[in-house]
């Protein structure tokens, strides 16, 4: 008879998730503080810049999917080191990268591992927790790190940036991703759902496939909708989409089984999700870009003053725990959603003299909601599927919000570089306005479709 690895408890699961979620949303975060020197560093022009801050991006999104439904069937735990292992190299790869396009290839490989990481871990969440106040807390300790990541990814690269060089914090990723990993294998107990689906390997490369090209398309399309190469990829990624779609509904044990958007709930989580990343994620993603050209903020107090909305998601995602049992999560996402939207309306305003305190406010209200949306997400995003599904849970909600966020950003930088009467002091400042509104409404029409979608009443 074996005795019970007291190490492994449900507490040391959710540590190691945290710690690992928080350090994927600082690498993908890092770039937009550091973005200057990391193009001098590498020669690279505006299409590198561009390629730079997106890359991982695009990373995340095409293996989210594929990552969670991998997991539920051969081993959370088994994923999830891998995705840190993967984030070690690639960490590595960036830190030594002598040219653009090997560093956006480590990106690239950043976000996969990452996603690994993302998908896995709250579905080690969710097998190690059963639904009730232990996953909730468990989910609001999960969104505390995902606003954690965020906050601290700017501030560490900033400083690093500094200090030592913007290579520093790619060397302190590979790190952290290394100790977290052995501490993964020590403390963290193996699971998977007791009936495997089987690997849908067309439907698992259609879909990466789909999603890395659109993701890439939208690179390319904030330097010019005009050239052929955005249109042949945005294209090719319709074309993957529709083939998808077609193997899923014809497939025996499909990655995605496409019935849950008949799922009210699933539904919920994953439009919640969407509008989160191109609303206040998309918004905010341009902030440090529109400081330094409008006020010559530096990155370092530009990461600073974020953290007014990051670190105030961290609080309340952790105190999103003692809520009523009787608010439900797709309530938690329609007060949520309203309030950041209203967050985002009072960023609106600015001109050209404006100072760094006039942002305050709209970041701090936006900042409380996003921590309650953060934690009801990671709780929905998993109760929303069939049992042992988590990780698909996981991957499917996450992925909306990576691609929600490409396609806002790509608005917001369009809304931003759009030409207009005035200075071009003034005219950048006027498009941040419109960006706040813009983005605001995605918020507030997200809202209005999660508050819709409520469970039918069984009949009599």
């Amino acid at each position: 008879m074996t005795t019970p690895d007291r190490r492994r408890t449900p507490r040391a699961t959710l540590l190691v998730v945290a710690l690992a979620t928080a350090t994927s949303l600082a690498a993908f975060t890092a770039p937009l503080a550091t973005i200057t020197s990391t193009a001098a560093g590498l020669g690279a022009g505006a299409a590198g810049r561009t390629w730079i801050l997106s890359s991982m991006a695009i990373g995340l999104g095409a293996v989210l999917l594929s990552a969670g439904t991998l997991a539920d069937d051969r081993g959370r735990r088994r994923v999830f080191v891998a995705g840190l292992g993967l984030l070690l190299a690639s960490s590595v790869v960036c830190a030594t990268a002598p040219e653009e396009v090997v560093f956006v290839l480590g990106r690239i490989g950043q976000g996969a591992g990452a996603a690994a990481v993302i998908a896995a871990g709250l579905g080690l969440i969710s097998a190690r927790f059963e639904p009730g106040p232990d996953r909730a807390r468990a989910s609001g300790v999960w969104g505390a790190s995902v606003g954690a990541g965020i906050a601290v990814g700017p501030l560490v690269s900033a400083g690093l940036d500094v200090a030592v060089g913007w290579r520093a914090v790619h060397v302190v990723l590979a790190v952290v991703s290394l100790a977290i990993a052995l501490l993964a294998l020590r403390t963290v107990e193996e699971s998977r759902t007791p009936e495997p689906r089987g690997l849908d390997l067309a439907g698992t490369v259609l879909f990466t496939g789909a999603v890395g090209t659109f993701l890439a398309a939208l690179v390319e399309g904030r330097l010019g909708w005009d050239r052929a190469t955005p249109l042949a990829l945005a294209a090719v990624a319709a074309v993957l989409l529709v083939a998808f779609v077609v193997v899923e509904r014809r497939g025996r044990a499909p990655m995605l089984d496409l019935g849950l958007l008949r799922r009210p709930a699933f539904l919920a989580a994953t439009v919640a999700a969407a509008v989160t990343g191109g609303g206040i994620i998309a918004l905010l993603s341009t902030m440090a870009f529109f400081l330094d050209a409008a006020y010559g903020t530096t990155a370092l107090h530009a990461a600073w003053l974020l953290l007014a909305w990051s670190g105030t998601s961290v609080v309340t995602a952790l105190l999103a725990r003692r809520l009523p049992a009787s608010i439900t999560g797709r309530h938690q996402l329609v007060v949520g959603l309203l309030i950041v939207a209203l967050g985002q309306l009072l960023l609106t305003g600015a001109g050209t003299d404006s100072g760094w305190a006039h942002f305050l406010p709209g970041l701090f209200v936006a900042g409380v909601a996003s921590g309650v949306v953060n934690s009801a997400l990671g709780r929905e995003a998993v109760a929303s599927v069939p049992a042992g599904r988590g990780g698909m849970g996981s991957g499917a909600n996450n992925t909306a919000r990576y691609v929600g966020s490409a396609v806002g950003v790509g608005v917001v930088s369009a809304i931003l570089g759009a030409p207009r009467p005035g200075t071009p002091l003034e005219g950048l400042v006027a498009g941040w306005n419109v960006a706040a509104v813009v983005t605001a409404a995605v918020t507030l029409a997200g809202a209005v479709v999660v508050a819709l979608c409520r469970e039918r009443a069984p009949r009599a």
